[in-house]
């Protein structure tokens, strides 16, 4: 509740970033090249931050086009970054009820903003394609 309520009494507060390093393939294998790749979605943030860097609106919130990162000196091609970029409607929403399951643990001591989040993220998978592409 803290820090909810500390991003409404700044007007200037960061964003709040998702990542997910660990997003695996249908090998099983991680999708992301490994830590030492880890600045370039950093830079992006920096950059969006700063409002200099672009995004697209995807069901999870805005997410970097394949332009927007660096990729300089690094060997992934375009294919694997938009499969790394993909939103799993069905996969999306199963995270959700999980998340639902977690707040209930809570109680009346989970903030109401957190719920309000989930409710707007399953709104926004409700109305995204089964496999939302940010190409």
């Amino acid at each position: 509740s803290h820090w909810l309520d500390m991003g409404k009494k700044i007007s200037n507060a960061p964003g709040i970033f998702r990542v997910n390093w660990f997003r695996k393939d249908e090998d099983g294998k991680f999708m992301w090249p490994g830590f030492g790749e880890n600045t370039r979605v950093l830079q992006w943030i920096v950059e969006r931050v700063r409002g200099r860097a672009g995004a697209v609106e995807s069901p999870f919130g805005l997410m970097p086009k394949l332009d927007d990162i660096n990729w300089q000196g690094m060997d992934f091609d375009a294919e694997q970054f938009y499969k790394l970029m993909e939103v799993d409607r069905a996969a999306a929403q199963d995270e959700a009820e999980d998340q639902k399951t977690l707040f209930d643990t809570f109680g009346d001591r989970l903030p109401a903003d957190m719920e309000t989040q989930r409710q707007a993220l399953i709104a926004r998978l409700d109305d995204a394609p089964e496999v939302w592409q940010v190409k």
